[in-house]
């Protein structure tokens, strides 16, 4: 999920008055459906439930969300295209793995909830609700491994002179392998209780282990040069 479902009001300032309210009326909808989840399950949770505890039509829920799962995976599936938007947005210079490793420490120290390292109670509710809900779990692997790594490689491919398909599926799938692995073992501390703040300069450390791993193996792809 992103920060501002979880904080509420972080980049609100620049939007008019009825974008803010349906902003707010999206993240009520958000935090009234995890919190009915996460004490009831997800099955066992009615959409019509959630929109009379939000005290919104049902309609309105599903204006916001289209399907059940979004209530869970919406917000979350909004990073599904971050790693192939910072290969496409570095520097040209740049390697594809030095860019993703220095976006995923900056997340990381920002306690970005994408990282895994997110102590918040909704941040946990949401983890703790996909890893038990299957439907939830296929969509997130579905998402997070296929989509996210088919979006890389194709931003990887559109900057390899070489234009291999291969090198830039093998590449996507190192480099999105590494992040997954990361965040599944930061969901697993913040489950058993651990406290994100105290974490931080473990995950950061591991971070640039795991990464530097990746880097030395595909060196300087993907720092292609105007």
């Amino acid at each position: 999920m992103t920060k501002s479902a979880v904080g509420g009001n972080g980049d609100e300032a620049g939007l008019g008055l009825r974008e803010r309210k349906k902003r707010q009326t999206a993240i009520r909808i958000w935090r009234t459906a995890i919190a009915l989840f996460a004490e009831r399950g997800f099955d066992e949770v009615s959409v019509a439930e959630i929109a009379a505890a939000a005290e919104v039509s049902k309609m309105t829920v599903f204006n916001y969300f289209p399907t059940k799962e979004d209530l869970v995976l919406g917000p979350m599936e909004q990073h599904i295209g971050e790693p192939a938007r910072v290969v496409r947005e570095k520097a040209s210079g740049l390697p594809a793995a030095t860019a993703l490793h220095a976006h995923y420490a900056a997340a990381l120290a920002s306690f970005d909830p994408a990282t895994g390292l997110s102590d918040q109670q909704q941040v946990i509710d949401v983890v703790r609700l996909v890893h038990r809900t299957p439907v939830l779990a296929l969509r997130a692997y579905a998402g997070f491994d296929i989509k996210a790594r088919a979006e890389l490689a194709a931003a990887l491919l559109d900057q390899d002179p070489a234009g291999d398909p291969l090198t830039a599926r093998a590449a996507a799938a190192q480099l999105l392998g590494i992040q997954l692995m990361l965040t599944e073992e930061n969901q697993r501390r913040m489950l058993s209780g651990e406290r994100a703040a105290d974490v931080l300069p473990e995950a950061l450390a591991e971070a640039d282990r795991a990464f530097a791993l990746v880097e030395r193996g595909l060196g300087d792809y993907g720092a292609t040069r105007s």
